[in-house]
């Protein structure tokens, strides 16, 4: 008997990485193993040394397949099974590992938006539906759209065994977000990309009311002019931060210490400029604050934690396309190394 292992891999892609996949059909007896593909194709390799490694890093049983069949997410290395160029997992485990006595845990909110086509899924043909307000976790069919691949991902999520937290829709029609977390990382951002590429595989068995496939996409700025960008909220603890609002608050101010704004924000995902103007619940780009309850903030201390006197804060500003290794890797070196000196 064998079963269907599909190998899932971060390609080179710039500036927005995509996500890559092709399956090994494997005897029951065999755990999926090292692989490799032709890097010449994913902008990883020249022709004449072409190949690449996949190692992988997470086994989920596939909800797509079903059966005994299975999802496996790789990093990317060079043959002498060194990290790859493109694999930013490595400097994130690294990291992880470096301040692994703090017991870091992360929370990522993923906002995406369907498509149908080359509008919005739920859009008129021609025009803007009603302004925004409304659809931030509505309900019925004037204003919500796409909840049927929303609940099949949702569903897809949980078989696999990811830390899915919950689901909602957004504030722009045809906007969601899925939470993964609260995980430590480099597993939070392995589960990420994992829910990505399932929700970009599920879309496609889906078709909008104009009978064209719904496609998913994580562009900061879908639609222009006077409607919400997405994001990739990113939730943030360590284990003195679960003990002590201080630490919340020493956490932030880490994150707005002279060179780490910039630093950040450079990193969060191409044009991030677009998506954080200081309107729509945004900070600027240029700009750093942090705040309770302040969703125009660039950290946010949710007034729970506040409250409690404990727990962790939100940086509001990856963008959703942002790579979510990079992302924690950066929160856990600013405020694990400000914590420790």
């Amino acid at each position: 008997m064998a079963y269907i292992a599909e190998y899932i891999w971060i390609d080179g892609t710039e500036p927005t990485a995509k996500l890559r996949s092709k399956a090994q059909v494997l005897a029951d007896d065999k755990e999926p193993g090292i692989w490799g593909f032709d890097g010449s194709s994913t902008n990883q390799a020249t022709g004449d040394q072409s190949d690449v490694v996949l190692n992988p890093v997470l086994v989920t049983p596939d909800p797509i397949r079903g059966g005994d069949n299975k999802l496996v997410l790789c990093e990317t290395l060079l043959t002498d099974m060194t990290p790859h160029p493109t694999n930013t997992r490595a400097k994130c485990a690294a990291s992880a590992e470096q301040y692994g006595d703090l017991d870091t845990w992360f929370g990522l909110e993923q906002e995406y938006t369907f498509f149908e086509g080359i509008a919005p899924l739920g859009w008129p043909d021609n025009g803007f539906p009603a302004p925004q307000g409304g659809y931030y976790c509505g309900v019925g069919s004037d204003e919500i759209f796409g909840r049927e691949v929303v609940n099949a991902h949702l569903q897809a999520c949980i078989d696999a065994g990811l830390h899915i937290s919950g689901i909602n829709a957004e504030v722009m029609p045809g906007q969601w977000e899925f939470q993964i977390g609260p995980v430590s990382a480099p597993r939070v951002a392995d589960e990420l990309w994992l829910a990505r590429w399932m929700l970009y595989r599920i879309a496609e068995d889906f078709l909008g009311p104009k009978g064209i496939p719904i496609s998913a996409t994580l562009d900061p700025k879908p639609v222009a002019g006077d409607w919400n960008g997405a994001g990739c909220h990113t939730n943030f603890s360590t284990t003195e931060m679960r003990e002590s609002y201080d630490a919340c608050v020493a956490a932030a101010e880490a994150l707005g210490a002279p060179g780490k704004p910039e630093l950040h924000i450079s990193n969060y995902g191409p044009g991030v400029e677009l998506r954080l103007t200081g309107a729509h619940e945004t900070q600027r780009f240029d700009q750093f604050s942090y705040g309770v309850s302040d969703r125009g903030a660039s950290i946010r201390i949710p007034w729970q934690v506040e409250k409690a006197g404990k727990g962790y804060i939100e940086d509001r500003r990856p963008n959703a396309n942002c790579d979510p290794y990079v992302t924690t890797q950066l929160i856990i070196d600013t405020v694990c190394s400000a914590a420790k000196s």
